[in-house]
Order: structure tokens, then C-alpha cells, then sequence
């Protein structure tokens, strides 16, 4: 286990980027113009997260959201969404629902911040020394695109039940449990599941 998540992972996942980097930058010439054309701002939205070994880095995505947007958050501390959210733009309704959006953390795969699959990239809104047990080995592995609770629940758990899950997955990391994950990203992609998280505590 300890050789394919720090060797044969990293290995696998800087090939599969550099494959898809032409893709990647397809995708932006098409995507990038009508982004900015509907509202005149940045194509790529940037954020600080914490990554492997609680290291902060910038991750990056394409902008789904109306410039200098409010954070907007749940009662559990995740991210508010919802199809009548007036934050987002219409350019940003179908990048979501596709998924396409997350496609610049490519990039952040090349760079070694990410991985393809592992738990989503935590926000640094709270010092190391007050993580809990689960959240520090989320940071054990390279955070990913798609992950273990991002594949099976998406948004339709609470910010806590992901953690526990992203906890499972940095305890039992292997080839075969990537591959599961991998193909039931793409199950839940297509069948656009659960995409949306908002709840009345906000």
C-alpha cells in the first residue's frame, strides 16, 4: 500500500495530466471566452486549500459564480448550493452540472498540490492544531479531484460524513479501491447525482 500511494499514485497521476493537458487546453479556448463574456471578470477562480501534510496551496477551477460573490455557507460549514442560487452564472449552471469546472486542478496534478482521486481539499479556515483525528488523515494523501464520498454521495451528506469518508479512503488507499472510485465518478457525473448541498440552517 505504502509504495503505490507514494511512488506508483504520484506516477500515474502526472502521466494521466500531461495526457490530458491538450484536452485541458482545448477545453479553456471554448470555455474561457464565454465565461468572461457573460460576466466580464477572471476565467479561473482560485482558492487556498490545505493539501498533503496540511501544506497550503491555490487550487483552480473555472469561475462558476458572478464575480466577487459572497461565501455563502451551511450550518456545517460546507459550501451552499442550490439551482436557484443567484450567485451563479448561466456559463457556471452548466460547468457544474457537468462537472467541467474542476478540470483546471489538472494543472494543480502536474504541480504535485493534487492528485485524481482523493478527498476533496479542505479549507484553511481552521489552524492545524484544532483538526480532529479524521481531518488529519484526510491529510495524509493528496487531496483529489474526485474522491471516495465526491463519487458515492457528492453533496447529499453533511460536511462531517464526508470527512469520516475521506478518513476511510486515507486508511485503506489502494489501486483497486482508485479504480472503483474512478468508475463510479464517472457514473455519477453522467447521471448528474447530487449536485446540489443547501439546507435551511444556513
Amino acid at each position: 500500500m505504502k509504495l503505490y500511494s507514494k511512488y506508483v499514485k504520484r506516477c500515474i497521476d502526472f502521466v494521466g495530466a500531461l495526457i490530458l493537458s491538450p484536452f485541458i487546453l482545448l477545453i479553456t479556448i471554448i470555455v474561457g471566452p464565454a465565461i468572461y463574456l457573460e460576466d466580464k471578470g477572471s476565467v479561473f477562480y482560485k482558492a487556498k486549500r490545505r493539501g498533503l501534510g496540511g501544506t497550503v496551496f491555490e487550487m483552480y477551477k473555472f469561475r462558476s459564480m458572478k464575480m466577487n460573490a459572497p461565501d455563502i455557507r451551511n450550518a456545517d460549514n460546507s459550501t451552499y448550493n442550490a439551482p436557484d442560487d443567484s450567485r451563479i452564472t448561466k456559463v457556471g449552471r452548466v460547468l457544474r452540472k457537468t462537472s467541467v469546472d474542476e478540470l483546471p486542478q489538472v494543472l494543480n496534478i502536474l504541480k504535485g498540490d493534487m492528485s485524481f482521486i482523493g478527498p476533496r481539499p479542505i479549507t484553511i479556515d481552521k489552524p492545524l492544531e484544532e483538526y480532529d483525528e479524521k481531518r488529519k488523515l484526510r491529510l495524509q494523501v493528496r487531496p483529489g479531484i474526485t474522491g471516495y464520498q465526491q463519487a458515492y454521495y457528492r453533496n447529499s451528506i453533511g460536511q462531517e460524513q464526508k470527512f469520516e469518508m475521506d478518513a476511510e479512503y486515507a486508511r485503506n488507499i489502494s489501486f483497486l479501491f482508485d479504480i472503483r472510485i474512478f468508475f463510479k465518478t464517472i457514473q455519477t457525473v453522467l447521471l448528474r447525482k447530487n449536485i446540489y448541498n443547501a439546507n435551511n440552517n444556513r
